[in-house]
């Protein structure tokens, strides 16, 4: 369905990101991977997606709560794969804190990692896709973009103003071949939400299986994970055939949790 297509995928070594870039991968995109770990290990990752699905799979390290990186993260993509069909913006970080407690430093993390690296990579990539007529931007947002949670200000922040974004570029290139949308996801299992898991398992005395379900089920009615495999078949979908003509929308994945 992609072949022929090159593929950015922010905060793409581990998680969301990396479930994402497999899925581009297995549709026949070239892929440009960024995030962070160890070296050898985000080598070896590459060579594994480049043998397994044929594609060419490169990495650019940059640190996208700094503008410049985020330019040249683009820059570099279009220099060593020639283009940037579809951009997908998926980096992300998370502080909790009641807001009078929320440390300064981690608010501007958050906002700079979840929102404004987004809107870097958008503005940069746009001229390229508007002069070659298509393209494909696919903002991860969450359920935190359209509803909060206590002691998430910044995040919740960052994800509806990540919402705000999607509308605006969608709206600016509704006449063109480019659309641009937001996928909102409840709970998966990542990393990051591991690591919560077993923060409330600590902070609560319970077991860390007890404390997965009691996350689950307070939020998401079905009371099972989003699985990064869904989450990269929608994104798929979004950058094909079938995505043409949709635009500006956030699609949640998340269980049922916006339905109460």
């Amino acid at each position: 369905m992609l072949k022929g297509k090159t593929a950015i995928v922010t905060g793409s070594t581990s998680g969301i990101g990396l479930g994402i870039a497999r899925a581009f991968a297995a549709a026949g995109a070239d892929i440009m991977l960024n995030g962070f770990g160890d070296a050898a290990a985000i080598e070896a990752l590459q060579a594994d997606l480049a043998k397994e699905f044929g594609v060419r799979v490169l990495y650019n390290g940059a640190d996208l709560s700094k503008a410049d990186q985020c330019e040249t993260l683009v820059t570099d993509t279009e220099a060593r794969l020639g283009k940037v069909d579809i951009l997908v913006n998926n980096a992300g970080i998370q502080h909790v804190a009641r807001v009078e407690n929320f440390p300064v430093d981690r608010w501007d993390a958050v906002i700079a990692i979840n929102l404004s690296s987004a809107f870097h990579t958008i503005r940069k990539a746009l001229p390229g896709m508007q002069a070659r007529g298509f393209g494909r931007i696919v903002n991860i947002a969450s359920t935190h973009g359209l509803v909060a949670s206590a002691e998430k200000s910044a995040y919740v922040a960052a994800k509806h103003g990540i919402v705000g974004l999607t509308k605006v570029v969608a709206l600016e290139n509704a006449e063109s071949p480019i659309t641009c949308n937001a996928i909102c996801p409840g709970w998966v299992l990542t990393p990051l939400v591991q690591a919560q898991i077993e923060a409330r398992a600590k902070r609560e005395n319970i077991a860390v299986a007890t404390a997965e379900r009691e996350l689950l089920i307070e939020k998401q009615p079905t009371a099972r994970f989003t699985t990064v495999e869904q989450l990269g078949a929608l994104a798929v979908f979004l950058a094909g055939p079938g995505g043409d003509n949709m635009t500006g929308v956030a699609l949640p994945v998340d269980g049922g949790w916006t339905a109460r």
